[in-house]
């Protein structure tokens, strides 16, 4: 399995929710799923210098099935009408491979 370690800085909520709800589809029939998710309330190191509220984890099959799902024409419509106006900025702590 391979596995990602996201972190958002999620700036509206609704927005958030509905991008979720449009993309879940999509993951699931790439094979994907989510493993944890938190909102963050306090940051006490990063790496990066927006703000963190949000971290998960999103996990495939494989490495090929999640570049499969993320350049997919019908996700990157769902990124471009929610995702874009819901979230000021992404960073991808680690990718993985566990068993």
């Amino acid at each position: 399995m391979f596995e990602m370690l996201m972190a958002l800085h999620v700036t509206d909520d609704a927005g958030y929710q509905r991008y979720r709800e449009a993309m879940t589809p999509i993951l699931e029939r790439h094979g994907g799923g989510f493993g944890y998710d938190f909102r963050v309330s306090e940051v006490l190191r990063s790496q990066v210098e927006h703000p963190i509220n949000r971290v998960f984890t999103i996990r495939f099959p494989d490495q090929p099935a999640s570049r499969a799902f993320f350049a997919h024409p019908e996700y990157l419509d769902v990124r471009r009408r929610y995702f874009e106006d819901a979230v000021s900025a992404m960073t991808i702590i680690a990718e993985y491979t566990r068993e």
